[in-house]
């Protein structure tokens, strides 16, 4: 998919678990892997808004695109 989230990078930076952040966010940790693993068909702007505020960020920290055709990493 060429919307990568970069959940995992945010975490590691605030040094916070992904439950710590589910909670903070209101969403189960199930879905929040789902969303961090780039499964997610969609985000609500609400929860957007909400990891924003949890992880002191802008959506553009969270959220880049890659072309189909790029390497991970």
């Amino acid at each position: 998919m060429p919307i990568v989230v970069d959940i995992d990078v945010l975490l590691a930076k605030r040094k916070m678990s992904v439950g710590e952040l589910a909670e903070r966010v209101g969403i189960t940790p199930a879905n929040l892997a789902v969303l961090k693993n780039g499964r997610a068909k969609a985000v609500r702007f609400t929860t957007l808004a909400a990891l924003c505020e949890a992880l002191e960020c802008q959506p553009g920290d969270l959220l880049r695109w890659e072309s189909d055709g790029a390497e991970n990493g």
